[in-house]
């Protein structure tokens, strides 16, 4: 699937309802990365029914343990486009028999992008069909890879307008789970901070509590290269690999369990919960400068 306008050639794949590549015209350059995989296969997945790692890759419903996979399954199942356009396409995933082993609700996920000038909305829709409440995380994991091939990490900036600190915690490395209890500062000059290796070197940042509405990936002079906007998201991970010529910028609503966590998933810090018959609606949108 493509979607075009004067400014960016847009394709998503159905397997995962995944973008796969942003191509911005008037600066002849692939935004997204390409998903080489001896760094990382993936491009931009939708992270459901679950943000990151659950405590012991398992999950307890009305009693009844799941198994879970890093990220949830949406990312690795087939979707159907529903409606397209040249600017805007709709994409749909239906519980099955297959996801009631690992997720026992009916939903019904709707991947919607929309195009316009810079701009590309991503937006999410969930629907409970179920006869109880439905208890979820979702996010975004778009990957922004650097303009020119010799670039490293240390040729840019992250830009947070408007901050002048922002508080992270990181994950347990045998777990894969967050560690609350003991966060750090990431300070910021000119609402900016230097990208590095080292940055990485403990998994992913992850900031609690609503601190992310605007970031933007620079070139080290300060100069804007692509960005996001993500007003209202509580939770908000920043990531990369060693020695990988990218960056992710992902909303979160929710995140992964905090370490040692083995309650009711309805107990979980930051679910969302979503009564019968109802429908979650949360957008973000990427941009090019």
């Amino acid at each position: 699937m493509k979607l075009e306008n004067e400014v960016l050639c847009v394709e998503i794949a159905e397997l995962g309802a995944e973008v796969t590549k942003i191509f911005y015209r008037e600066k002849n350059t692939d935004i997204l990365w390409e998903g080489n995989p001896s760094f990382w296969k993936r491009h931009s997945p939708v992270l459901f029914p679950n943000v990151g790692k659950t405590y012991g890759n398992e999950v307890l419903i009305e009693g009844n343990k799941f198994p879970t996979v890093q990220h949830g399954f949406a990312r690795d199942s087939v979707f159907t486009c529903v409606s397209s356009s040249a600017d805007a396409a709709s994409f749909r995933l239906a519980s099955s028999e297959e996801t009631k082993k690992v997720y026992p609700y009916d939903f019904e996920l709707y991947i919607n992008y929309t195009l316009k000038g810079k701009n590309l909305k991503v937006e999410w829709k969930v629907k409970n069909c179920s006869e109880k409440t439905m208890y979820f995380t979702i996010g975004g994991h778009p990957a922004f890879r650097f303009a020119e091939k010799e670039e490293k990490k240390e040729d840019y900036l992250l830009k947070f307008p408007g901050k002048e600190s922002l508080t992270y915690l990181l994950v347990d490395p045998n777990t894969g789970t967050g560690v609350p209890d003991q966060t750090y500062t990431l300070e910021l000059t000119d609402g900016m901070c230097p990208v590095t290796e080292e940055m990485f070197l403990r998994d992913a940042l992850i900031f609690d509590g609503g601190q992310i509405e605007e970031v933007w990936l620079c070139r080290k002079d300060g100069t804007p290269y692509a960005g996001m906007r993500c007003e209202g998201f509580p939770n908000f991970g920043i990531w990369s690999v060693k020695d990988a010529p990218f960056v992710c910028l992902e909303p979160w609503e929710g995140r992964c369990d905090n370490f040692g966590f083995a309650e009711e998933i309805s107990k979980k810090p930051g679910i969302t919960r979503l009564p019968k018959n109802e429908v979650y609606i949360k957008s973000y949108e990427i941009i090019v400068a």
